[in-house]
Formats: C-alpha cells, structure tokens, sequence
C-alpha cells in the first residue's frame, strides 16, 4: 500500500480508503451478514487500507466498530458524517454535539479522525459554515474531532459550488469531493484551492455505474452527444487497449489515484475480491500520457455528470 499525507491534517492515509456507503454498504444492501461486513473491514486493514469513511446515515458504524476492536487506534483513520439538522432544529450545535457522542458510541472510540458535515448544498452552506462549524471547532479543540471536515453533494452539483465557497473559510480541514474521469472539473476549481490551503482531499465517486456497466455508459456518452457535450461517436475503448489498462474500472481508479491534488479515493464494496482487484488498481502507474490527453480532449471541459 502506499500512503500520502491528508492535506496539513497530520493524518497519514492510504491512497485507497474503504468507503463503508455507497450502493453496497459493505454488502449489507445485498443481504450479506454483519459477520462478513466485518470480515470484509479487516480484509481491508489487512491489505493496508488504513481509512475507513462511513457515516451516521449508512448504519455500518457499527461494524466498522466491531472490526477495529482491538487494532491499535493510531493504525487506523476513522471518518465518519453527521448530516445536517433540521431548519427548525431550535439547538443545531447540541445536535451536532450529541450525533458526534452516538457516533463515537457506536464506533467504539473515544475520538474520530475526520468528522464531517455530510452532503452540504450550496443553499446550506451559510448555515454549515455559521453555526454548525464553530461548533465542530470547539470538539476538535476538546479532543474529540481530530480534522474537520465536509462533503459535498455531487449528485445535485456536480460543478461543486459549494466546495468553491467553503474553501476560503478556515474552518475545514478536508473536503470529500466527487472526481472521475467522465467529471474532471474538480481539477480546475477544487484542487487548485486544496493545494494552496493545505486542506486534505478525499475522493468520492471515482466509479461508477457508468464506470462499471457497459450499457449505462453508452447509455450516458449519447445523451452527452445529444447535449452536444460530447463529439459524435466517442467511447472508452481506447483505455483497454494496447496494454493500456485491463478493464475501465481499473482506468478509473489509475486516473484517480494519479491526480494532483488527490490525498485519497474511496471505494466501496461488498466483495473481498472486488476490494483485492480496485486496491491493485489504484496501485498501479498513472495512465499512459497519450491517454490522459485524449481523455482531456474529450471530458475536460465536462461539468455536467457524476458517472452515477
């Protein structure tokens, strides 16, 4: 495994973090047992993940607290996200207070590495940054938050306004970001401003559906063409020949991984051998340059997707 540095955190992280939501939520989407989830967590501190990303929202910080019982704490980088109060919450930082000592219970710890407010909007932000922070500063002055952190909401932004916003407060230690190679937009407005503030990066939706299902990514390329965001006939073949890379997913997280500006990239399994394969991908050598460049002719003007 290799490691990087979180921004000015302090924290020492795996280029690949094992993301404990997505679609899979370690396998408890599709049926499998918590026995497994937690196998499948300490599968993944045994190959080296260090950074475990789950949340208050994914119901999975408890199996990330069974399998790190009994790993020496300073080996491991929990993350975890507390999603914003209510409007009409009348006392959002005891909120955001008492979601930390519940998440702190359920993952068996008596500090979490990275706290963060979880899928911010733009709309939100001045309440994120207002009244929620100064509270998560005061718990990072207490002990109980290490690095502060927030994450945006890719789906619904994918030009990451907020992300722009937030990082010239310096409130926030790290940010969660969503990056791939259909959407390398982050590259021009997010790591520019990461770089220069020092602010630990971690990324998010470097796969998928598009990513890892043929037909959703064709499916995806014509209405871009339709939206004349995209040239006429374009496809990714090219990132699987001539020895390039040996599957698109594997591409994905090479392109990922190798980008400047990049401290970390998620990924989220339910499959011990799924989690084998993305880890030696991410382990790999960046993409050949003449790939990057015809990727850049084709996507990096793109704004739009999220690869979802």
């Amino acid at each position: 495994m290799n490691y990087r540095n979180l921004g000015n955190t302090g924290l020492r992280v795996s280029v690949i973090g094992l993301g404990c939501g997505g679609p899979s939520r370690l396998g408890q989407r599709d049926g499998k047992s918590t026995k497994h989830s937690i196998g499948l967590v300490r599968k993944a501190l045994d190959l080296g993940i260090n950074l475990l990303d789950t949340a208050e929202s994914y119901g999975t910080e408890e199996i990330v607290g069974a399998a790190i019982r009994g790993v020496p704490r300073d080996r491991v980088v929990v993350s975890t996200k507390k999603t914003l109060p209510e409007p009409d919450d009348p006392d959002p930082a005891a909120t955001i207070r008492s979601g930390l000592e519940a998440s702190l219970k359920r993952l068996g710890t008596d500090y979490v590495d990275l706290y963060h407010l979880h899928g911010v909007g733009a709309a939100r932000y001045d309440f994120a940054a207002g009244v929620l922070a100064p509270a998560l500063v005061r718990l990072r002055e207490a002990g109980k938050i290490r690095a502060v952190g927030i994450t945006e909401e890719f789906p619904a932004n994918p030009r990451h306004e907020m992300l722009q916003r937030c990082l010239h407060d310096p409130c926030w230690d790290a940010v969660m970001v969503g990056f791939n190679l259909l959407n390398p937009s982050a590259r021009r407005s997010v790591f520019p401003l990461t770089l220069e503030k020092g602010v630990g990066t971690l990324v998010m939706f470097a796969v998928r559906r598009a990513l890892s299902q043929p037909a959703q990514l064709d499916k995806l390329l014509r209405e871009m063409e339709q939206r004349a965001a995209l040239e006429p006939g374009a496809d990714l073949g090219f990132l699987t020949e001539n020895g390039c890379a040996e599957s698109l997913t594997e591409a994905a997280y090479r392109f990922c991984v190798h980008e400047p500006g990049v401290d970390v990239v998620l990924t989220g399994t339910g499959d011990e051998r799924h989690l084998e394969a993305n880890i030696a991908a991410a382990l790999k050598p960046p993409l050949p340059p003449e790939a990057l460049e015809r990727l850049e002719a084709l996507f990096g003007n793109v704004d739009s997707v999220t690869g979802n």
